[in-house]
């Protein structure tokens, strides 16, 4: 018997978008004070940097290389947020 594989379709930049969206909304509720302003900036920056590093890495060629693309992007952010937050 055959199986028939039905393939799902994600449309990742848009969710990635209105995760982004949910995220900055859920750190804007949030009580005002010194830790609750550290953690949300924290939150702000890693939630919408999901959809950017996507779109970075959905911008490659072929779909052969788009995982290595994703781990580029997430090592260049990391070194990039590494170099800012030393300085």
């Amino acid at each position: 018997m055959e199986k028939v594989q039905k393939t799902k379709i994600y449309d990742l930049e848009k969710r990635t978008l209105e995760y982004g969206k949910r995220i900055i909304h859920l750190c804007r509720s949030l009580s005002k004070d010194t830790i609750n302003n550290t953690i949300s900036s924290q939150l702000a920056r890693s939630g919408t940097s999901l959809g950017a590093n996507y779109r970075e890495a959905n911008e490659t060629v072929t779909k052969k290389i788009f995982p290595f693309a994703c781990a580029f992007v997430e090592k260049k952010e990391k070194k990039r947020y590494i170099g800012s937050s030393s300085s």
